[in-house]
Parts: structure tokens; sequence; C-alpha cells
């Protein structure tokens, strides 16, 4: 008996091994990238001759600070300085910004618990909002040190899934903020996961703006419509091609599909089983993605060019980050693409504006990008997770 004990043991760790060699060689032999430390440091790469990030010509793109571990979310105060959220490391910090140059770096909040989406009161500019995991905050700030003491304004669902909070103040001087959802693929539980919502900036008036939003990571309003733009990461699992990542146009009310629709009016019939008279995911119950992005690319951070500074050409483009692919056998993303918009937003193509961040074939990462914020001086800047630094990218002129 004791020996069928073990015999049968023996199958099953057997079988547990296939099954689980399987689902690596399906889903995850492109994860390197991803989580490998990067094979050299890219602020002496950008530095040298032997450039490794391509952009078009004309551009220039340096490395603004180091030893910005984790880097996310970026805003610039009234004074200039640049303030950035250090999700992995619990903290925000300052870069003090002196002719154009960093001359001071120094963490002004810490042990914070996830800390992701920051932004200054447009009316109060030295009153800084910012959303850790599980809820937002403000205090009073300089550039030095606090000036008052963190006052919670509400507090956000947290545990399971994406962790990532994001906020902004919308042209109505509402703060608005992105809560991901608590899986993979799933029906939730909780009413306020993957959605937007909208709120006053002392926290009241709380409501629901959009939902079916897996995961909007970033969003930004359009300088002309004014509507609100969000980047959407897909579900994974499911293969390499499938479902798209999206851009959106967030309107108020709207159902953007998540957990059984994606894309351009697609039924996820891998998750939904259930059977329909009509195609669920048409309009009026759901509304389609805006812009389809190669699924897996992670899209982040995205910035409206602004009208000078840049060629002509570019103005009211869209940049978006593409943070990077884990869960697909070639690795995709790594790069920042350009859209190409009308003044009203209308989509006319795209185009790689930076790429080169994969190296090695693809196997290895020099680096992540993640927002992209323009700056007084008419540069873009680009944060880097992975690398630990910031960008800036300006143009030159032909």
């Amino acid at each position: 008996m004791k020996k069928i004990i073990i015999f049968l043991a023996g199958l099953v760790m057997l079988a547990g091994a296939v099954w689980g060699g399987i689902f690596y060689w399906k889903n995850l032999r492109g994860i390197g990238p991803a989580l490998k430390s990067p094979p050299g440091d890219i602020a002496r790469a950008i530095n040298s001759t032997d450039m490794p990030l391509t952009l078009p010509p004309g551009f220039e793109i340096s490395v603004f600070a180091k030893n910005v571990k984790g880097a996310r979310v970026m805003a610039f105060d009234p004074k200039g300085n640049l303030w950035v959220s250090r999700t992995s490391e619990g903290a925000i910090t300052i870069l003090e910004i002196k002719n154009g140059s960093v001359f001071n770096q120094h963490d002004v909040l810490t042990g914070l618990r996830k800390p992701h989406g920051i932004a200054f009161d447009p009316q109060n500019p030295s009153l800084l909002f910012f959303a850790e995991e599980h809820g937002i905050s403000k205090v009073q700030v300089d550039a030095k040190d606090t000036n008052g003491t963190i006052q919670r304004l509400i507090k956000l669902p947290y545990g399971d899934g994406h962790f990532t909070r994001t906020i902004g103040f919308g042209p109505d001087n509402h703060l608005y903020v992105s809560i991901g959802s608590s899986c993979n693929v799933c029906n939730e539980k909780d009413f306020r996961r993957a959605k937007f919502f909208s709120m006053q900036k002392d926290g009241t008036d709380i409501k629901e703006f959009a939902r079916g939003l897996r995961n909007s990571v970033f969003f930004t309003w359009h300088p002309v419509t004014y509507e609100l733009w969000a980047t959407e990461m897909g579900r994974d699992l499911i293969g390499d091609d499938i479902p798209p990542d999206e851009v959106n146009i967030i309107t108020e009310g709207k159902n953007y599909g998540w957990p059984i629709c994606f894309g351009k009016n697609a039924h996820d019939t891998d998750f939904d089983k259930n059977t329909y008279i009509r195609n669920p995911c048409e309009e009026p119950f759901e509304t389609q993605s805006y812009i389809d992005v190669p699924a897996h690319s992670a899209p982040l951070g995205l910035a409206f060019i602004p009208e000078h500074g840049w060629p002509e050409e570019y103005a009211g483009n869209l940049l978006v980050s593409y943070h990077g692919s884990w869960n697909r056998t070639a690795p995709t993303g790594y790069k920042i693409v350009r859209y190409l918009l009308d003044e009203n937003g209308a989509y006319r193509g795209e185009k790689d504006f930076i790429s080169g961040w994969l190296a090695k074939d693809g196997k290895e990462a020099l680096g992540r990008p993640v927002d992209i914020i323009f700056g007084r001086d008419d540069a873009a800047y680009v944060s880097d997770d992975k690398a630990g630094v910031i960008y800036r990218i300006s143009y030159l002129g032909k």
C-alpha cells in the first residue's frame, strides 16, 4: 500500500511538472525582459557613441535624472520642480531643478502604500494630491518638505489584482481616479473595481464615471475637445495576439466591456459562456475601443504634443508609452509610439517614436517607459521604472 501511495504521489508531481512546463511554454516564454535586471546602465549607453535608443531625425534624448528607482507618475509643481511617485519604494520624490538641471533630489513622502497617482490642485498649486493603493490623500508641500498634516480624503478598494490608483484634475476641476480590476478576468464582487470615478476635491460627491475598464492605469484630457483619453490593458493568458490593449475615449456613463468584451466589439467567449440572442458587445450595451494596441504591449503613459516647440506636423498628436509584455512568446512593446491625430483627435495612423529598449534579440530590456509629460521647456519627460531614470526628449530642429 505504501508503495502504491508513493507511486501515485510521484505521478501527481510529474503531472504537475508537465502542466507547469506547458503553462510556461504557452504563456511565459517571453517574460525575461520584464523580470531580468537591465543588461547595462542605460544612462551610460545613451551618453556614449553607441546610443541604444532610436528617435526620428532632429530629436535628442538624454538621461535627465538617475537613481529614481521605481519611477512612475510625474507632475511639475509651480516652481518647475518635478515630482515623481516611486510605487515600488513607497515614496514620492522631488527633483529640484535649476537652469534646466536637477541640483537636488530627495524623498518628501515615505512609508507610503504603493503610491502611484499624483496631482497638484490647479487652484492651489502647493496642495499635492496623491493616491495609494487604499486611498487618496492631500498635503500642503513646498520644495523642501511637507507643510502640513496628510489628510485622507477617501478610502479605495485594495487587496487582490491591480493596485495602481491614478488621479487627475479634469477641465471641470473635479478629481478623477481609475481603479483597476481585482483579477485577470472575473465578475467583480466589489462595485468599485474596474471603473473611473469623479469627485469634488474634498472627496465628496463621489460618482461612477465609467465602467468595464480592466486596468486603465493612465489618462489625460484632449486639449481641444476636453475628452478624457485613457490607455487600457487587456486580459492575459488567451494567446499572443488577443485581446488587444486599447486607447479609449472615456465618456460618462459608458460601459467599455470588460470582462466579457474587448477591442472592436469582440466577445470574450473564453470567459463568458452565456448564449445571447444578439452580440452583447455592441452599442448601446458596450462601447468599443477607440484605437486597438497590439496585445500585451501594456500601454501606460500618454501625452498630447503641444502646438509649439516640436515640428508642426506633430502638434496635437499623441505619444503613448508601451511598457512591454510579459505574457507573450515574442516580447512586444518596450517603446513609445506616436499616434497621428487631427486637431479634434481623429485617428490617422501611428509610427514608432522611440524604440530600442529591448536588447539581446528581445531577451532582455534596458528599461521600460512609463509616464510621459511635457515641461515648460517644450521637452517631453519620460519615467522608467526598470532603469530607474527620467529621460528628457527635445527637438533640436532639422
